[in-house]
C-alpha cells in the first residue's frame, strides 16, 4: 500500500511538471520565434478588423501591439488569428496562441474552470439592443415575442436569457457562432433585434449600409469588463501583458504622450522617471527592457490616444469615454 502511495505521488509530480512545462515559459517561447501569436476577433470596427492590404487595427489590435513593443521593442511582432467566440479560449487553452485580446468578459467561471487569467481591463463595456429605427421600438421592454440574433457561448446568451426572463417576455434566438455571419442576417432581416456589448453594436452601426437606419435601444442590462487573457500558470507572462495595459493606463494619468515622451525623459518627477525607464527597475523585474513603457507610449500611444483613435468621439462609433 504504501509503494502504491509513493508511485501515485510521482505520477501526479510528473503530470503536474510536465503541466507546468506546456504552459510555463511563454515569454521564452515567443521569444524564441520572434513574435506574438495573438486571437483577435474575425471583425470588429474599431476592435479588431483588417483593412483592405490586410493590416489590422483596432483598440485591442494596439493591445497587442503594446505587448509587442514591451518585449521586442517593435509594434508589428505580431501573428495575428481571428476567431469566433465557441473557438476563442480552446486556441489559448490549447497553446495556439499566446494571448487573446477579443472583447472578452472577466467572469469568475472562466477565471477558475477554463483556467484562464484576465490582466487589466481595456475597456469598460455593457450589453445592449440594436434595432431598425423603422421598427418604432424605443426600449427594450417592447421587444416581446422578438427574433433575436446572438452569438453562443458568451456571456451575451446567457444575459438576455435572464433579461427576457426576468420581465416576463418571449424571445426567438437566431443562433451564429461567427461575428459577421451574425450581422450579416440582422441586416438581412432573419432577427428583429441583436444583442451584443454596446461597443459592439456601435460597430456593427458603423458599417451598416445606411447607419442613420439603426438604433441602440437605451437600456444596458449587463456590465461587462472586458480585457486581454492568457492562461492561468504562467506569473511572468501574465506580468507582462498585464502591466502593458496598465502602462498605457499610466502614461495618461502622468500626462505623457507619444507627441511629448522624448520631451518627459527630462522630466524631474522621480515617478515619470521610474516609469520611463530614466530610473531603472521596474524593466528589471518584468525581464525587459528598462525602456519598455517608454517605447510602448512612444510606438502606440496612452490609452486615451488609443481609444480616441479607434473608437472615440471623431471615429464612425462616435463613443465617448464616459467614466
Amino acid at each position: 500500500m504504501k509503494r502504491f502511495k509513493l508511485i501515485t505521488k510521482l505520477v501526479a509530480v510528473a503530470f503536474l511538471t510536465a503541466a507546468g512545462l506546456t504552459i510555463a515559459g511563454t515569454l521564452d517561447d515567443v521569444k524564441s520565434k520572434g513574435f506574438i501569436s495573438v486571437g483577435v476577433n474575425e471583425g470588429l470596427f474599431g476592435f479588431s478588423q483588417p483593412d483592405k492590404k490586410g493590416e489590422w487595427a483596432g483598440l485591442d489590435v494596439d493591445t497587442a501591439r503594446a505587448v509587442s513593443v514591451a518585449i521586442f521593442g517593435a509594434k508589428d511582432k505580431v501573428k495575428f488569428t481571428p476567431l469566433t467566440a465557441k473557438t476563442r479560449f480552446t486556441a489559448l487553452q490549447s497553446g495556439e496562441i499566446d494571448v487573446l485580446t477579443r472583447n472578452c468578459t472577466r467572469t469568475l467561471s472562466r477565471e477558475t474552470a477554463m483556467g484562464l487569467a484576465f490582466s487589466q481591463v481595456n475597456y469598460y463595456d455593457g450589453q445592449g439592443f440594436l434595432v431598425q429605427k423603422k421598427s418604432g421600438v424605443k426600449s427594450a421592454k417592447e421587444l416581446d415575442g422578438a427574433t433575436v440574433c446572438v452569438l453562443p457561448g458568451t456571456t451575451t446568451e446567457l444575459n438576455v436569457a435572464d433579461y427576457f426572463r426576468a420581465n416576463g417576455m418571449k424571445m426567438k434566438p437566431v443562433v451564429i457562432e461567427s461575428t459577421p455571419e451574425l450581422v450579416q442576417a440582422f441586416f438581412a432581416g432573419r432577427c428583429d433585434v441583436l444583442t451584443s456589448d454596446a461597443s459592439q453594436l456601435a460597430s456593427t452601426r458603423a458599417v451598416a449600409p445606411n447607419p442613420d437606419d439603426y438604433e441602440i435601444l437605451p437600456e444596458i442590462i449587463s456590465k461587462e469588463p472586458l480585457a486581454p487573457v492568457v492562461r492561468h500558470g504562467d506569473d511572468q507572462w501574465y506580468d507582462i501583458v498585464n502591466f502593458s495595459v496598465l502602462a498605457m493606463i499610466a502614461a495618461e494619468e502622468l500626462g505623457i504622450t507619444s507627441e511629448n515622451v522624448d520631451e518627459m525623459l527630462n522630466s524631474k518627477n522621480p515617478k515619470i522617471q521610474r516609469f520611463l525607464g530614466v530610473i531603472p527597475g521596474n524593466g528589471k523585474a518584468l525581464g525587459l527592457d528598462e525602456k519598455w513603457a517608454y517605447n510602448i507610449v512612444k510606438q502606440v500611444g496612452n490609452y486615451g490616444e488609443v481609444f480616441e483613435r479607434n473608437v472615440g468621439v471623431n471615429t464612425p462609433l462616435k463613443i465617448k469615454r464616459g467614466l
